[in-house]
């Protein structure tokens, strides 16, 4: 009996130190806080589980491209992957509420968005056999100037860097000429007078050095566009209850985590624009109004786009503070 009892325990020892591997995917940057953020989250997935699963996390595109991180993890050729959610909303139109601009004004206002977001993002990751881990926003979207801004209209006649159909929509509400301009070339447009502004983060500047032409810099707060960490749903309910019961918690510690790094880095970044003798401002109380005028107009533009379901947001948001 005690030799049956060894042979028996000898045979399951392997399937408990069993190790399931997973690659996760990411277009960003090793250095990325978004991506030093996923490998905090990898380890603390193999240290709940002891071991049980371990997550490889592939960053700056090397194992797909950020555009085809979704359909990859989707298709099962990794089982787990980041992208920018705002690259969804071809399929997914809901993914777009936090580019809305001038809606979102504060971190506590991006986290109030993304509690009535998630469960409709959720929704379509599971038609699509994936599901949801964390999102973490970017640093909020700022204004870029070469020279003083107080009031909209004196934005009419200059030129404004664009580089999606949402803020070449900005810089015709505002008066302004669009002018698209990748972010690797805007130094160059600026040394060659091609732009007298831009909105993007104080790290976006931070990481171009921008200052030089650029004089100005208002923290707006545009929009705060968020990355989000997602998995294959077959791969992880394959998972034993104790291992899935880890990554679910590893998540909500690595999206809380990410919401303090992304506020950490903002005021980093605009402390070094400081240094670099940008001068950093408030908005002016008649610009502040013009920009959330533009909100609601962005808004109610893009819930007549969407649809009923933009509602589900955005009626909470505005009534239900």
């Amino acid at each position: 009996m005690k030799t049956v009892a060894l042979l028996a325990a000898l045979a399951v020892a392997p399937a408990l130190h069993a190790q399931t591997q997973w690659k996760l995917a990411t277009g960003y940057r090793a250095e990325s806080f978004h991506t030093r953020n996923i490998v905090q989250f990898a380890q603390d997935v193999e240290r709940a589980s002891s071991g049980a699963l371990r997550i490889e996390v592939h960053a700056n595109n090397t194992l797909f491209k950020l555009g085809e991180i979704p359909q990859a993890v989707e298709g099962g050729k990794a089982e787990a992957g980041e992208t920018i959610m705002t690259s969804l909303v071809r399929e997914i139109p809901i993914a777009g509420a936090d580019a809305v601009p001038f809606v979102v004004r504060s971190y506590a206002d991006a986290r109030r968005l993304w509690d009535l977001q998630r469960p409709l993002i959720e929704g379509h990751f599971a038609a699509k056999g994936l599901k949801a881990l964390y999102a973490v926003p970017w640093p909020p979207q700022g204004l870029f100037s070469t020279a003083p801004v107080r009031l909209s209209a004196d934005f009419k006649g200059t030129r404004m860097r664009t580089y999606n159909p949402a803020t070449v929509r900005i810089a015709e509400l505002l008066g302004a000429t669009p002018v698209d301009v990748p972010m690797v070339e805007v130094n160059q447009a600026l040394s060659a007078g091609r732009l007298d502004s831009m909105i993007t983060s104080a790290l976006t500047g931070v990481e171009n050095q921008v200052w030089g032409q650029i004089k100005q810099y208002y923290g707006i707060n545009a929009w705060f566009p968020k990355n989000i960490v997602f998995v294959n749903q077959k791969a992880f309910d394959a998972l034993p209850a104790a291992v899935r019961q880890a990554v679910t918690q590893a998540a909500a510690d690595a999206e809380t985590r990410g919401w303090a790094l992304s506020a950490a880095v903002a005021e980093e970044s605009v402390g070094e624009l400081q240094r670099k003798g940008i001068k950093v401002e408030r908005a002016s109380a008649e610009l502040d109004t013009e920009l959330k005028r533009l909100g609601e107009r962005f808004s109610r533009e893009w819930v007549q786009s969407v649809g009923n379901e933009a509602n589900k947001i955005f009626i909470p948001y505005y009534f239900q503070r």
